[in-house]
């Protein structure tokens, strides 16, 4: 029948949502997190620096090296294929299918370290790794570990000329070329040290040395092509306020490459501040620049990269602007102006599609100072917020309210539903289900807070990703009860239900119902508070999520009294409406969510921003909200006009939950 495949179907999805939600909230396996990742990384940025060595002009210049670089590109898709699959795998291996075919094709060398260190970066991004040393590594150790461990090959200064080098083949590195040192970051070095070089005589180093001293050897090495930088750049570092804006912390400095700096500052400037940050990486923990001076700072160099052609690097730039300048402060804008906050959040994602969609300098440059305008706003919004125990208490109060509202209404739904079916045995499964909701939000706590530091985009991607296949499996269950409500089905479907054994899918259909719908609310308000406990004012922070807890207990307890007083009938065309709202709201707050990480373009719409409503100004996001009213609109239509049929009640004393025959 009809009915049994849409119930196979919803069952299909809610096993998908599940297992979907365990992603965000599990790593992928730890041996490919801690070994293949690394190492992969290091093939595509060896690829990225040594591809010159082989084809020059379309032609090859080097048998053996371009051998070895057809070779590290097969095995770098390989290796990713090979990968737990996430939302970003096929377009990792679309873009290393292009680097396989660049390289092919005998690219030019610009081009294949350009699409090899986008393809290195896209693998960090989706398979998070450690990428910086946990404090500014100490140089006088790396020079002392250096003419211990390296100098034989490399010679003294660096220049690749020891006497034990001159023996080997291929010779060992110069590290103070600068034409090959621009080409490689801290990390790449680091990489090196720790996984060795195949096909070299570089071996690895990862059981003699620490981490602590592996990084300390890589940044003295990547010093050494930098020396006179080193002793000349801080008057720029101090002054250049548009340099400091491209190194933020220890991470991104052990990240940046002087090539790819160059679009921005100039081969000179950014010579200077890599080759100084690199031999004095204390400074960078001095760096005060954060919050919103650091997304005001970080859309000015977006808009220079732009003006200099880097489109690219321009996009990046405005992305971080965001994820790394204003989500942080959010809590506190929040707390005090809400639509200043959301009026931001659509100007920002507004202009990082004008950078994408190659508009005119003048339009960027328009867009670019409107955002600096509402970014003005927000920096006085925020400062005078910090450390006010009223805004503190007030933005605890309304996160927790305003994100547990959604979760509760449908665990709130699920309880009434099970009582009104007189099933008592199935509630352990959706209070199973929130409660390991809160849990897993815990460990994700502690995840972000001790080890793998979540990043703002993929913050976003988990709440985008969680938000819309909750409101798929939603969308099935609100037309389920819709058509329970509809010409007495209702009385067939209780009198099976309470007559037979709960079955087992339908058990885990509601466990991962509740725990979908929780956990999305619990993972974004565990980030506002770890960013409001920060201010100082504990005591009325704890305050407002007692507040808000005692207000959701409040109206948890109010809708369990009246739906157990309403009609059967009434309550499933209640429950079925309330279901419905909720996958579209939260359609729209999917959409939004992945907004504001980059995946989805912003096209805004002259519409108002309502976001208990997840009503949001922009086209891709009502056009997503409009497709879900239409399923829902048809399907109605369709539960009603099947309703009219003698018949139909015969077939429907049969079912049960979705995909629970």
């Amino acid at each position: 029948m009809i009915t049994t495949r849409i119930r196979n179907i919803l069952h299909h999805v809610a096993v998908a949502a599940l297992l979907l939600s365990g992603i965000a909230v599990l790593p992928a396996h730890a041996e490919d997190i801690s070994s293949t990742v690394p190492q992969t990384w290091q093939m595509l940025d060896y690829l990225a620096t040594d591809y010159a060595g082989a084809v020059k002009d379309g032609a090859v210049i080097s048998a053996s090296e371009y051998a070895e670089m057809r070779e590290f590109t097969a095995t770098a898709r390989s290796r990713i294929s090979a990968l737990q699959p996430t939302a970003a795998t096929p377009v990792l291996l679309a873009q290393a299918d292009t680097l396989v075919a660049s390289i092919d094709a005998k690219a030019a060398p610009a081009q294949v370290a350009m699409q090899a260190h986008a393809l290195a970066d896209a693998l960090l991004q989706a398979y998070p790794v450690p990428t910086a040393p946990e404090r500014a590594p100490d140089l006088a150790r790396g020079a002392t570990l250096y003419q211990n461990q390296c100098a034989a090959c490399h010679g003294a200064t660096g220049h690749g000329d020891g006497p034990a080098g001159l023996q080997l083949s291929p010779r060992p590195v110069n590290f103070t070329d600068q034409a090959r040192a621009d080409q490689r970051s801290a990390l790449s070095l680091y990489e090196a040290i720790s996984q060795g070089v195949e096909g070299t005589p570089m071996a690895s180093y990862a059981r003699q040395l620490s981490s602590d001293d592996r990084w300390a050897l890589a940044y003295y090495v990547g010093s050494l092509a930098y020396t006179n930088e080193a002793t000349t750049g801080a008057d720029t570092w101090q002054h250049d306020t548009a340099a400091r804006t491209q190194i933020a912390d220890l991470k991104e400095l052990s990240r940046a490459r002087v090539a790819q700096l160059t679009p921005t500052l100039g081969a000179e400037r950014a010579r200077t501040i890599v080759g100084y940050l690199r031999a004095h990486p204390d400074v960078i923990q001095q760096q005060t620049l954060a919050g919103i001076p650091l997304a005001r700072a970080r859309l000015a160099a977006s808009l220079a990269a732009y003006r200099a052609g880097a489109k690219t690097q321009a996009t990046q730039l405005a992305l971080s602007a965001y994820l790394d300048g204003v989500e942080p402060v959010e809590p506190q804008l929040n707390a005090r102006d809400g639509a200043l906050r959301a009026q931001l959040e659509t100007a920002m994602g507004a202009y990082r599609t004008a950078l994408s969609s190659s508009a005119s300098v003048a339009s960027v440059v328009k867009q670019a100072d409107a955002v600096d305008g509402l970014l003005v706003r927000a920096q006085e919004v925020t400062t005078d917020a910090a450390g006010d125990a009223a805004a503190i208490f007030l933005g605890a109060f309304t996160i927790l309210v305003r994100e547990g509202l959604e979760a509760l209404l449908v665990v709130v739904a699920l309880l009434a539903f099970l009582r009104k079916a007189a099933r008592p045995e199935a509630l352990r499964y959706v209070h199973a289900g929130w409660m390991l909701a809160l849990v897993a939000g815990g460990i994700t706590w502690a995840i972000a807070s001790y080890a793998i530091s979540i990043s703002g985009a993929g913050r976003e991607l988990t709440e985008g990703l969680s938000s819309l296949f909750a409101a798929f499996v939603l969308l099935g269950v609100g037309l389920w009860m819709h058509q329970k409500s509809i010409g007495g089905r209702w009385q067939a479907y209780l009198k099976e239900k309470m007559a037979a054994a709960l079955n087992r899918r339908s058990a885990w259909f509601l466990f991962g119902l509740a725990f979908i719908s929780v956990y999305r609310e619990v993972f974004e308000s565990i980030l506002f508070y770890a960013a409001l406990w920060n201010d100082g004012q504990e005591v009325w922070l704890l305050g407002g999520i007692a507040a808000g807890a005692a207000v959701l207990g409040l109206i948890a307890w109010v809708l369990l009294r009246t739906s157990r007083r309403l009609p059967i009938g009434t309550f499933f065309s209640a429950s079925s409406a309330l279901i419905a709202v909720l996958a579209v709201v939260l359609t729209g707050k999917g959409v939004a969510a992945l907004q504001e990480a980059g995946w989805v373009a912003v096209s805004v719409a002259p519409v108002p921003h309502i976001e208990l409503l997840g009503i949001y100004p922009t086209w891709q996001s009502l056009l997503a909200q409009l497709t879900i009213l239409a399923l829902l609109a048809v399907g109605f239509v369709f539960n009603i006009r099947r309703g009219r049929q003698p018949s139909a009640s015969a077939t429907t004393a049969k079912e049960v939950l979705p995909d629970a025959e």
